[in-house]
């Protein structure tokens, strides 16, 4: 049942769409458009990956490409219409269609884009069809709990902290990285969407 439902929420043309963005679904050809994007080390700093490494790079992708084939993750890349160029990724995934329940994450910006508005954009795109759509009951998203910058990002698209979970995940430095999570829920949306995505509603 879940394979029947993955495939029509996300048919090989799906994309979503705001003012400002285009999220379709990422291509093996990708890679060479994001190579540069991801060549600053600092974007990846708390991330499990580091990809401005190449190798770690397309394995990452593989792992996106190979996940959405199986139907448990759908990676995009994320395309600036003002700039008219790629500028990053993101992607939904721990899709439980019995829970109900959807992770957004791997998120990432070329640093250029960062502070644009872009991701509030994208995260406005992806919680929209999570709930609207798909009829998700709960949208969550987790971060490092050292990153200041996504924490104070997840709370300007009206994303609610709920908890961490200590040494949640290893790190390419090495450390033992404890996570927060955030969340909406269902009950929780329409307030949120008016009083953080008014200008477009």
């Amino acid at each position: 049942m879940s394979d029947n439902l993955f495939a029509r929420f996300f048919t090989p043309a799906f994309t979503l769409e705001t003012p400002r963005v285009v999220l379709r679904p990422m291509k093996k050809e990708d890679y060479e458009v994001l190579l540069p994007l991801a060549a600053d080390k600092e974007t990846f700093k708390y991330f499990s990956k580091d990809l401005s490494e190449p190798d770690e790079l397309r394995a990452w992708m593989d792992e996106a490409l190979k996940a959405n084939l199986e139907g448990s993750r759908m990676p995009f890349t994320i395309y600036d219409k003002d700039e008219k160029r790629i500028c990053g990724s993101t992607s939904y995934g721990n899709i439980s269609f019995y829970d109900k329940r959807i992770e957004i994450g791997w998120s990432w910006l070329n640093p250029i884009s960062m502070g644009t508005g872009i991701n509030k954009q994208a995260k406005f795109a992806l919680l929209s069809y999570a709930f609207e759509v798909m009829r998700m009951e709960r949208v969550e998203i987790k971060t490092d709990v050292l990153n200041e910058r996504a924490k104070a990002a997840l709370l300007k698209v009206g994303m609610i902290p709920e908890g961490v979970l200590r040494s949640h995940t290893q790190m390419h430095s090495g450390r033992r990285r404890d996570s927060i999570y955030f969340s909406i829920i269902r009950g929780e949306w329409v307030e949120r969407k008016q009083s953080f995505f008014a200008e477009l509603i």
